[in-house]
């Protein structure tokens, strides 16, 4: 039987990826949304989330799709509400706010999900199982893509919580942070800004375990979102975002789902245990960046 949702925040990402999602689900029906703006044709729309909240107590789950730093105040008083939340990432705009939403959601027993949806993508899970019982000894991740094409005019990627280039990055970090069979932590980072900016642009990580990573928000031609992981003398390649894994020159065979299918499946599967899913590990390395990383002014930026 298909659960009735809730998607707040009708921008491109919700309509390129959590509309669909959520229609191609046997689980699910988008039975409303929030947008001060944005609606899905078909679906009951409202601008005011209190008022969704209280006229419509047939829906238990909410999926915020708003940028980070508004996204505490909606799930807070969601979980206050006593409904169920999916939280895009990053899942906040810091740290102590998610730690806060779990402990809410706890004490409200509703589920709570902090979704990575690159941790979705066909070919992590067979990196993650060939690396499992591995020693990692070096690591190269580059993620390099265009902001203009990708985040159109959204100057609130440039503000304070809007995280810069580590709005792509954390996808990076995500599945870093799934695949290696133990943790690294960041030991050096140079951050670019715009002199126009509040956040980076660009940004490279030094972290132990011989893991480094170059982040670019300014790449032009083909967008290139790959990781090289070697473990003595294995070597597994993530490429196209995840979505093929390469081991030893061997392709291997990837999931089926897509990742936001996969991660709607994922809350199902949670809605059903009582459960909640808040990884904060890739959210850990880009606080470590901005706390520890040397900060370099570059050109200004415009769209």
């Amino acid at each position: 039987m298909e659960q009735p949702i809730c998607l707040v925040g009708i921008g491109k990402i919700a309509v390129d990826q959590h509309v669909p999602a959520i229609a191609g689900s046997l689980d699910w029906t988008l039975a409303a949304t929030v947008s001060r703006a944005g609606s899905v044709e078909g679906v009951p729309s409202y601008s005011d989330f209190d008022a969704m909240l209280s006229e419509r107590d047939d829906i238990r789950v909410v999926s915020l799709c708003l940028p980070p730093v508004p996204r505490f105040d909606y799930a807070s008083r969601a979980i206050a509400a006593g409904r169920h939340v999916m939280l895009e990432k990053p899942p906040g705009a810091t740290l102590a706010e998610v730690h806060a939403l779990e402990a809410m959601a706890h004490k409200a027993g509703v589920s709570l999900f902090a979704t990575w949806h690159s941790r979705m993508a066909k070919g992590v899970a067979a990196a993650k199982a060939f690396l499992a019982n591995k020693v990692v000894t070096e690591a190269q991740i580059m993620w390099k893509e265009d902001v203009r094409r990708w985040h159109p005019n959204q100057e609130w990627v440039f503000e304070p919580g809007g995280m810069g280039v580590f709005d792509p990055g954390i996808n990076a970090l995500s599945i870093l942070t799934e695949v290696l069979p133990a943790p690294v932590h960041l030991q050096s980072a140079v951050l670019k800004f715009p002199e126009n900016r509040q956040t980076p642009i660009a940004a490279d990580l030094v972290f132990s375990g011989g893991v480094k990573a170059e982040f670019d928000w300014l790449k032009q031609g083909e967008q290139l979102w790959e990781m090289t992981i070697r473990a003595d003398d294995d070597e597994v390649r993530l490429i196209e975002g995840g979505n093929r894994c390469v081991i030893n020159g061997v392709e291997a065979q990837g999931t089926m789902l897509e990742e936001y299918p996969a991660l709607y499946d994922r809350m199902a599967t949670l809605l059903k245990a009582g459960a909640r899913d808040v990884d904060l590990a890739p959210m850990v390395h880009v606080a470590d960046a901005l706390t520890l990383g040397r900060r370099e002014i570059v050109a200004p930026f415009a769209f």
